[in-house]
């Protein structure tokens, strides 16, 4: 799968990939993430990809012309199934989107900046617009480090266990349920029993029980 990205500060994302399941992911050829500097497309004096925005308003606007001559310029070398622009007033992320397009070969993804990118960009080039909650941050480029990790996860041979990923939360609309490791007793705090008795059956049956009870408890919305 590949993954290229456009941000105007990319430095932001060199830690989040060079790591853990995602540098695995990356050095078995699984995952390819490359990140471009949207200064890099710029016409402008001083590498400036922000302008005041029309109307007038607190805030700057990224720029429409650096924006399409870095998609332009992708698009030349890669046909993307989804351009998808990080912005709080997209989709929810969530474990459903997550498989979808984890299924994808090529996607890009547009890090959002100051008050946003030109309207404009949106309505020609951006295919799918994702948030990942109901908050602000600085730049989308946080945002995107989350969404590459729930897509690159899912894909087949990242993970050890490929059935991992199968009992996350939210796969199945519920939380997952509590899980234990060694010792089985610590500070008179016990493992419980049904976990230690063998009968495989009766554990899945316990776990699908608490899964449910947690899920109640926590986030009855995934319910209704």
């Amino acid at each position: 799968m590949k993954i290229d990205i456009i941000s105007v500060v990319p430095g932001l994302l060199e830690s989040p990939f060079a790591h853990s399941i995602m540098k695995r992911a990356r050095d078995k050829g699984l995952l390819e993430v490359t990140c471009y500097n949207l200064r890099d497309y710029t016409n402008y004096p001083r590498a400036q990809v922000d302008d005041y925005q029309f109307g007038g308003g607190a805030g700057m606007v990224m720029m429409i012309e650096p924006l399409v001559n870095a998609i332009e310029s992708l698009q030349a070398k890669t046909n993307y199934d989804e351009i998808i622009y990080l912005t709080p007033d997209g989709e929810r992320l969530n474990q459903k989107t997550a498989n979808q397009l984890s299924l994808k070969n090529n996607l890009l993804l547009i890090c959002g900046h100051y008050k946003g990118i030109d309207e404009r960009v949106r309505e020609h080039f951006i295919t799918k617009e994702i948030s990942i909650g109901d908050y602000v941050l600085s730049g989308g480029e946080l945002a995107a480090a989350v969404m590459v990790d729930a897509i690159g996860r899912l894909i087949p041979g990242v993970l050890n266990d490929e059935t991992s990923a199968l009992t996350d939360s939210f796969q199945d609309n519920l939380l997952a349920p509590p899980v234990y490791t060694r010792p089985e007793v610590f500070r008179d705090w016990k493992v419980p029993d049904i976990l230690l008795s063998g009968n495989h059956a009766k554990v899945e049956e316990w776990r699908q029980e608490q899964a449910l009870q947690r899920t109640k408890e926590r986030r009855p919305d995934l319910l209704d």
